[in-house]
């Protein structure tokens, strides 16, 4: 179940943990997706923190919400862009986006595949999204103080397979988030050299989070009509084709009359 706008929003907005994570993450983000000049950027789930810096240069950028979980206005002094939607029915026509951001969507969906069908939908061809979840082995998905710690956690090997069951295609992947999900200060100071110790040790991976960059799959076009050799064809209208019939076989000697 989505949890609520009121809940995520203080949680990133309004403490120290939550920002710190927002910035963890899009910091991540950022330096995948350096240049989105022209395209149209999208966040499903409560994405909005994430989608700031592509405001600049982006073409369009918005904010689907689920209705379970609520909307807010956003981007804060600015012309709002996020709008309120079902989980499988977004306001977007088909192949529209070009980057799509999901935080707070898949693990908290209902309908986890119809909304990876949905994704997939609106994505354009060439498109890329990235899926942000709660990571199984890690530590924030063990405590219920933020919001990674409710819905279903993924291990790297479960979100990659439903993902590729929903025809995409991983490109990336990596975790972040490896400070304890904890307000205490010295957890905060020392955030920024977990980070670096987490992505330069793989050892070391158990973020709290995954982020998983795919590509959208398009299958190859069929070709009308039979493509396949039959192997063990019918050979009762063979003779035709010569004007002659086929002479009959018999599985024993003749007989005498």
């Amino acid at each position: 179940m989505h949890l609520d706008v009121l809940d995520l929003r203080n949680f990133y907005y309004r403490s120290a943990l939550g920002r710190r994570a927002q910035k963890v993450i899009r910091d991540e983000l950022v330096a995948m997706w350096p240049d989105v000049k022209g395209q149209t950027v999208a966040g499903f789930g409560f994405a909005v923190p994430l989608l700031r810096p592509f405001l600049k240069d982006a073409r369009r950028v918005v904010g689907l919400m689920p209705g379970p979980q609520g909307v807010m206005p956003w981007p804060a002094g600015m012309p709002n862009v996020s709008v309120l939607c079902e989980d499988t029915l977004w306001p977007i026509e088909t192949g529209q986006i070009d980057k799509l951001v999901m935080l707070h969507g898949l693990e908290t969906s209902d309908y986890p595949s119809a909304l990876l069908d949905e994704c997939y939908r609106a994505l354009g061809p060439g498109g890329r999204a990235v899926f942000i979840v709660p990571n199984r082995a890690g530590l924030w998905s063990r405590s219920d103080k933020t919001p990674f710690g409710y819905g279903r956690p993924y291990s790297l090997g479960q979100l990659e397979a439903q993902l590729r069951k929903h025809h995409f295609i991983t490109e990336r992947s990596m975790s972040a988030l490896y400070q304890p999900p904890s307000e205490k200060r010295i957890w905060r100071k020392a955030s920024g050299l977990m980070e670096r110790v987490g992505h330069n040790i793989p050892v070391f991976a158990a973020g709290g989070v995954l982020i998983v960059e795919a590509s959208k799959q398009i299958p190859a076009p069929r070709k009308p009509g039979l493509t396949a050799r039959v192997r063990n064809p019918l050979r009762a209208l063979e003779g035709i084709a010569s004007g002659r019939p086929e002479p009959a076989r018999h599985a024993g000697k003749p007989t005498g009359m």
